[in-house]
């Protein structure tokens, strides 16, 4: 059996999730200010989530990670903002209709996730990525039995 070709591409941040987080924010806003606490205590959960969503938008976008591969041994590689390669692993991953969600530990960078949309990724590429990834479903599902 012949193994499996290399997965390679460049990674920018989704400009989709912001936009996600920011109107599931103003949801948020809209439920806290016409439910029935106390004025202080909507002040503090607003503030709360509004400070919650900046900092998940803001670390989503001071993502270092620059460029990924999957070799076809299984190994994944980084390329970092810094030029540097960082050696991963898979912790997880989701198939979410068009967007492919990967979570990759490293050793120097801890766990780095990676959000591929049609924003910031092409069709072929996720395409390639979904099928490789039903196959390591398929084996982990496999060794379980």
């Amino acid at each position: 059996m012949t193994s499996a070709p290399a997965i390679g591409f460049e990674y920018r941040p989704s400009h989709w999730l912001p936009r996600l987080l920011w109107s599931l924010a103003m949801l948020v806003l809209l439920a806290i200010a016409s439910c029935g606490l106390p004025t202080w205590l909507k002040l503090i959960l607003a503030v709360l989530a509004v400070a919650l969503v900046f900092h998940a938008v803001r670390r989503h976008r001071a993502s270092p990670v620059m460029a990924a591969g999957w070799s076809g041994e299984g190994g994944w590689s980084l390329h970092l903002a810094d030029r540097s390669d960082a050696p991963a692993r898979l912790a997880s991953f989701r198939v979410l209709g068009a967007c492919i969600l990967l979570r990759l530990r490293t050793a120097a960078l801890g766990e780095q996730v990676l959000l591929l949309a049609p924003d910031n990724s092409d069709a072929d590429t996720r395409r390639r990525l979904r099928m490789r990834l039903a196959t390591v479903q398929a084996g982990q599902a496999a060794a379980r039995i």
